[in-house]
């Protein structure tokens, strides 16, 4: 029972890398290094005074990048493969008690997996963002996952369950809008190879 509830914290905190690298990896630093969170040995390091200070300034840096115009579009390139192994080494720091082949296996499938399909939404939804309003909502749309990955971190830690719950509700409810919008461009009628007006 222990395992799958590390598990399921590390799919909540793998969700919120998506929408932040950083903001989760700080989380398990501060829950890690006030007792609240138990690490894998090999994992210690992340629970350390050294690694809670390198977190908050690279969750300060990360955070202020994504309000700077054009910079959040080129940061996604980035964030996109570090959310990935962000995720990956969440789950494989919470999930102690198995083999380090089915630990890693896990991790990378369930953790990076999950931060995978959000950073993917995130990068959609900003792509579309900068295309319709020329990046002007942009930092609307940061603040709003600036506040998903808090939430979803937190929820994660606090009550794992609801955490993994609404990581899954968060990836359904933009599959779902991304389907839409497929559809509805899927539905434009074209003559001659040309969109008609």
């Amino acid at each position: 029972m222990e395992t799958v509830l590390s598990l399921l914290i590390g799919i909540g905190l793998s969700a919120a890398c998506g929408f932040r690298v950083f903001v989760p990896l700080l989380v398990v630093s501060i829950a890690a290094n006030t007792g609240h969170l138990s690490l894998a040995k090999s994992f210690l390091w992340m629970g350390s005074d050294a690694a809670l200070i390198a977190f908050a300034v690279a969750t300060v840096l990360e955070i202020a990048a994504y309000y700077v115009p054009w910079l959040d579009n080129l940061l996604d390139t980035v964030a996109s493969p570090a959310a990935v192994v962000a995720g990956t080494i969440i789950t494989a720091s919470l999930v102690a008690d198995l083999s380090p082949f089915l630990r890693w296996t896990l991790a990378v499938i369930a953790g990076g997996g999950v931060a995978g399909l959000v950073k993917g939404t995130t990068v959609l939804t900003r792509a579309t963002s900068t295309a319709t309003t020329g990046g002007l909502a942009n930092p609307i749309l940061a603040t709003a996952e600036l506040g998903g990955s808090v939430v979803t971190s937190v929820m994660s830690i606090i009550a794992p369950v609801a955490g993994a719950l609404l990581a899954i509700a968060l990836i359904a409810f933009v599959g779902v809008r991304l389907a839409k919008k497929r559809q509805k461009v899927s539905a434009v009628p074209t003559l001659g190879g040309k969109p008609c007006s």
